[in-house]
């Protein structure tokens, strides 16, 4: 029995936020939640992940933001 449908939103850990950010240090992304500007991660059991639709929608911000 599969339980993973395809359209299932990727999670991702603290050092694959980092990455997709640019490279920025686990430390940055960790202060950009306690500032608000990345939302909260979802903890599932003893893990931490957070949703890629809220990084990519941190993304987004920026980009209209920049263009304000």
């Amino acid at each position: 029995m599969t339980i993973i449908a395809n359209d299932t939103e990727k999670l991702l850990t603290d050092k694959e936020v980092a990455k997709l950010l640019g490279g920025v240090s686990r430390a940055t992304v960790w202060g950009n939640v306690k500032k608000g500007i990345i939302p909260k991660p979802i903890k599932l059991g003893g893990i931490t992940r957070f949703p890629l639709s809220d990084i990519l929608g941190v993304i987004e911000t920026a980009k209209q933001q920049r263009a304000a």
